[in-house]
């Protein structure tokens, strides 16, 4: 499957179906907070493409999936979107200074918005280890987009972690000066 056909076109989101490993595992399977990022991407990329336009309420888009998410997956999915909505400018001007030579209009709307969730819930999620939001990104970025964009969300990422967690030792010293992908 072509990785451009593995985000939905906005008008169609609530039908995705992840492909790929992920398919094969129903969404009852999947951890709540695993789903609750999905469904949180899917949205975030609808809000982004369908931008200054009417576009969908969280509600509604939670309400259409098939089947249903669970109440954690849908809570965990609502936070994230709304922290991301709400800081969407101070995530962008962050992931912009981390991405040295890099516009954030030039990434691919799917990787753009894995990196806003990942930062958003490194800053506001964070009892979670942050290898497990890194993580939790890279495979949405293999779900979602493509094996380049791996790379470039776990070094940008990683990045940011050590600016917000400088507590916390890198995930992988090696993937600091990750390339970003080719542009679409």
């Amino acid at each position: 499957m072509r990785a451009s056909s593995r985000i939905p076109h906005a008008m169609d989101v609530h039908r995705v179906e992840p492909d790929d490993e992920a398919a094969e595992r129903p969404r009852a399977h999947r951890h709540p907070r695993t789903l609750g990022r999905e469904l949180a991407l899917q949205y975030l990329y609808m809000h982004d493409v369908l931008e200054g336009k009417d576009v969908q309420l969280l509600s509604d888009f939670l309400g259409v999936q098939e089947p249903r998410p669970d109440a954690e997956s849908a809570d965990f999915a609502r936070a994230l979107v709304d922290a991301v909505v709400a800081h969407r400018e101070e995530l962008d001007a962050e992931i912009a200074a981390a991405a040295t030579n890099w516009k954030l209009s030039r990434m691919a709307i799917v990787d753009r918005n894995i990196l806003r969730l990942g930062l958003a819930e490194l800053i506001s999620q964070r009892e979670t280890p942050y290898k497990v939001v890194i993580n939790e990104a890279v495979e949405l970025a293999r779900l979602f987009s493509s094996e380049a964009a791996c790379g470039f969300v776990n070094g940008l990422l990683d990045r940011l972690r050590a600016k917000l967690r400088p507590g916390e030792k890198p995930s992988d010293p090696a993937l600091k000066s990750v390339p970003p992908p080719d542009a679409p």
